[in-house]
């Protein structure tokens, strides 16, 4: 059975897994699902209706689900969701907001390490297998691909694509797309560095499958003409590594928004 603290308050509509443990002072809402494994530790709030997964240790003064930080919200707006997968360490005072659109949810995967104060804004796609250092900070409707890993105090403009297994340095300002695979640092805009050797081990990658990637680094950053132009060229190619071939498709898309986030083209085309 589930272990809830007398001091703790649980909605009466709220599901708790077996094996699922609510500490001290903290507010499960109406809706709620918390599977099994799951442990809330002392003061975590969690609203309504956000659905979270197996094995997850969720520390002290988190907020999971409350109001999005957008303009023009009341008591009667309505908001989507938030779904939170297995594995997933969420460090104190992390928040995470749901979808402002009613259809959609705001997405945290599985196997994630979330550090103090991570925010994680509404309508995000974090996938698997990701780092966040103390006081990353996620805008609204960014994606965050597998294995992407973001040092302390680094923050993304809204719908910026973090390719996966891309590293961001610490205090980097993300205004636009990073490809996978890549290191960056700085900020408005970040600057490549080089490929993210470490990222390509912890892929499980051999040598012989990190070799295209580090060659296509070559071929698209260090060679003359423009980054577009050398993407295409390389596209080319026979025979692309599927690596090679995400690298490449991340930049073509997005060279389709002027500031460089493919996922700003779909600003605006949704109605709350």
């Amino acid at each position: 059975m589930s272990q809830v603290h007398p001091s703790a308050v649980v909605d009466k509509d709220a599901r708790l897994a077996e094996g699922a443990t609510v500490g001290p002072n903290c507010v499960v809402g109406s809706g709620v699902e918390i599977g099994s494994g799951t442990v809330l530790d002392a003061n975590v709030v969690i609203y309504k209706d956000v659905k979270i997964g197996k094995n997850n240790h969720i520390f002290p003064n988190c907020v999971l689900g409350a109001w999005p930080q957008t303009l023009g919200i009341g008591p009667d707006s309505k908001f989507g969701g938030l779904v939170i997968g297995d594995g997933n360490m969420i460090h104190e005072q992390v928040t995470i907001h749901p979808s402002i659109y009613q259809d959609e949810m705001t997405q945290l995967g599985n196997d994630n390490l979330l550090m103090v104060g991570v925010h994680v804004g509404h309508n995000c796609i974090v996938e698997d297998r990701i780092v966040m250092s103390n006081y990353v900070q996620l805008s609204g409707h960014c994606k965050i691909e597998t294995g992407v890993w973001l040092s302390g105090l680094v923050a993304t403009h809204q719908f910026v694509t973090l390719g996966k297994w891309s590293y961001a340095a610490g205090l980097a300002g993300i205004n636009r797309d990073i490809p996978p695979f890549l290191t960056v640092s700085g900020h408005y805009p970040p600057t490549v560095r080089g490929v993210n050797k470490r990222g390509l081990s912890r892929a499980g990658l051999t040598w012989q499958q990190q070799e295209p990637i580090i060659d296509a680094y070559r071929k698209l950053y260090r060679q003359e003409g423009t980054l577009l132009e050398n993407a295409k060229a390389l596209a080319q190619e026979d025979g692309l590594d599927e690596n090679v071939q995400a690298m490449i498709d991340a930049i073509i898309k997005s060279s389709e928004h002027r500031y460089g986030r493919y996922l700003e083209k779909f600003r605006g085309q949704r109605t709350e």
